[in-house]
């Protein structure tokens, strides 16, 4: 089935980046089988720059089967830890939010997601479920992540995390740890027949400084006159500092732009590690050379460990000239290694690299909630009257609150609300005695339970009887929940200043979720309940809202305003059509009396008192 799928780089498109080469191939590809593709990049173009942001204030409509590439900011600064010159454009924010927010997408596939940059922006307001590709070897990238709670957050908007290869992974997974899946990178695989005699030898200029320089001192170890060309890719010309002899200039030529590897027998890499480049080696393998590299982890994973070419000791330029050497001279070595990488090129094939990723979008957007809900229960509870109501909220069966349930259901009737879920911690005896006095007051009760996770934070039960106990695991606590017919409420899923579950957490019971508090009047950072309405919204999760109130004075300051209904499945029903209605509430105001009631009051004042309420409760009613 065709999808609408943005790939966002961090680097400016006019760069020829590898991380850009990879996404154009993979973009062609997709929309070779009918996706429609968006190519979301700063610019250095003012032009381009221009155009892209008129398309997305325009409303940009992806195209089945084609690619359109958005520029929507220049190309100013670095990303954190980056190897180029790339972004973070003036007012990108402002144009990538429009961009996510109003174009229809299933898939947002980022690239180098570091902050701050393009890619992160993305994530940040992307609506859609996301993926992510490290694409570097990340040595450099985990080092320079100093700023780790931020980057974590940007991480944690990720649906599947993609590493481009097996080392790339086992750096992140010990960073941040994760689930990381390594989708390797493509390559043009043109293997032509290479000229018997003179060996070519291929070098692009792509690793850190030193790297050219080190090849060059090892070209010294050749003898003059040898059997060997030599192509080199660099815009800074041989190094000063390591000048080659008369004989040796005739046989190396130096190039600015083009490819060094087309027709090369051999491949040359030198890296230290601080900056290594094994994108360039799997072109070069692509073109049908033979690799020579340090024994970096990275580049051993690409040569098998050696059975895909030869590798040498880091920064020893001796040992680099005599595996050189060796290289040049034995043909049948150079034959067994070429013919040992058959198999990787077969998979460096832009498909089969499509292939994989499609079968990553596919897995991921299995996990979305069906659109559809149950056509005959919407018609029966089609006539019903609209009500307000309120879905989480405790008593003083909660060791945190001092509400007599009494008075909660008064202050509910005198809000105009329907129905309320009694959400007390840990316990139902609240919502019980409150759905046993619910006649009296003219208001519905949910029997529910707010139950505190072992170490994944709290989820609530919605029409449960039997109480659940706390401390057990998040999946276990789930299945009891179901085990009883009840519905699985996530609430505040994203406030870290409450023990929560992380993003991984919920994706192990996303399928038994059936709502989400997208709204959370006590949540003391807006962006927590704006990234659970995103959460929600690009797992088709239904949304709802309460106000978490442990004073009656903080009741209804959010309601869900829905049909009536009688149990879950005509709750889940109603909730499909529903609005959240939110009014202005000050959270300072609300927490100072939930102090003043459950900590600032000695006992017996707080017992006498609760009595009092009771009684006017009870004569109001």
């Amino acid at each position: 089935m065709p999808h609408a799928i943005a790939h966002v780089t961090p680097f400016p498109w006019e760069d020829g980046h590898e991380v850009n080469v990879h996404i154009a191939r993979v973009a062609d590809e997709l929309a070779s089988r009918g996706h429609a593709v968006l190519v979301v990049a700063p610019s250095r173009t003012a032009a381009r720059v221009r155009d892209g942001r008129r398309a997305v204030r325009a409303g940009l409509a992806p195209k089945p089967g084609a690619v359109q590439v958005v520029a929507v900011g220049e190309a100013l600064g670095q990303p954190l830890g980056s190897r180029s010159r790339a972004t973070l454009p003036i007012d990108v924010s402002r144009t990538v939010e429009q961009l996510f927010t109003e174009t229809a997408l299933d898939i947002c596939h980022v690239h180098e997601p570091w902050a701050p940059s393009v890619a992160s922006v993305a994530l940040r307001h992307s609506r859609t479920l996301n993926v992510g590709t490290f694409h570097a070897p990340a040595e450099r990238l985990v080092a320079t992540q100093v700023a780790r709670k931020l980057v974590e957050l940007v991480f944690g908007r990720l649906d599947a995390r993609l590493a481009s290869f097996e080392a790339t992974r086992d750096l992140l997974a010990r960073a941040f740890p994760a689930q990381y899946e390594v989708v390797g990178p493509g390559a043009d695989v043109v293997d032509d027949a290479r000229p018997e005699g003179r060996v070519r030898i291929g070098f692009a200029d792509d690793e850190e400084r030193g790297a050219l320089r080190l090849f060059l001192r090892a070209l010294r170890r050749l003898d003059d006159g040898g059997p060997f060309d030599v192509v080199v890719r660099s815009a800074r010309g041989p190094s000063n500092s390591t000048p080659l002899r008369a004989g040796l200039r005739d046989q190396v030529r130096f190039i600015e732009r083009g490819d060094p590897f087309a027709g090369a027998h051999l491949a040359v890499a030198g890296s230290d590690g601080a900056r290594p480049a094994p994108g360039m080696l799997l072109r070069a393998m692509g073109a049908g050379a033979v690799p020579l590299a340090p024994s970096l982890a990275v580049y051993e994973e690409v040569l098998a460990e050696g059975e895909r070419g030869l590798l040498f000791a880091a920064d020893d330029a001796h040992t680099m000239g005599a595996q050189l050497r060796r290289l040049i001279e034995d043909a049948p070595l150079r034959e067994r290694l070429h013919d040992a990488a058959a198999p990787l090129r077969e998979q460096l094939s832009w498909g089969s690299v499509a292939d994989r990723l499609e079968a990553v979008y596919e897995r991921v957007l299995s996990r979305r909630h069906p659109v559809e809900g149950d056509a005959a229960v919407a018609r029966r509870i089609a006539g019903r009257r609209i009500i307000d109501v309120d879905l989480h909220m405790h008593t003083d069966h909660s060791h945190d609150c001092a509400t007599p349930v009494e008075v909660l259901l008064a202050t509910a009737r005198d809000q105009g609300l329907g129905a309320i879920a009694v959400t007390d911690h840990n316990v139902v005896t609240g919502a019980h005695e409150a759905a046993a006095k619910a006649e009296d007051f003219g208001v519905k009760v949910i029997v529910a339970e707010e139950v505190k996770t072992a170490h994944q934070g709290e989820v609530i039960g919605l029409f449960i009887d039997e109480q659940i106990p706390r401390g057990l695991t998040l999946a276990e606590t789930v299945a009891e929940i179901k085990r009883q017919g009840g519905l699985v409420y996530v609430p505040h899923p994203f406030d870290r200043m409450h023990a929560v579950p992380d993003y991984e957490h919920l994706l192990t019971i996303i399928e038994d979720i059936d709502l989400m508090e997208v709204y959370n009047p006590r949540v003391a950072i807006g962006s927590f309940n704006e990234e659970a309405a995103r959460f929600a919204a690009k797992y088709r999760i239904l949304a709802a809202a309460g106000s978490d109130s442990h004073v009656a004075q903080g009741l209804g300051s959010v309601r869900v305003r829905m049909r009536d209904f009688d149990g879950p499945r005509e709750f889940l029903e109603s909730l499909r059509t529903a609005e959240i209605v939110t009014k202005p509430s000050s959270l300072l105001y609300v927490q100072a009396l939930k102090f003043l009631e459950t900590k600032a009051t000695p006992p017996a004042a707080r017992k006498a008192r609760r009595a009092r309420r009771v009684r006017r409760a009870t004569r109001k009613g």
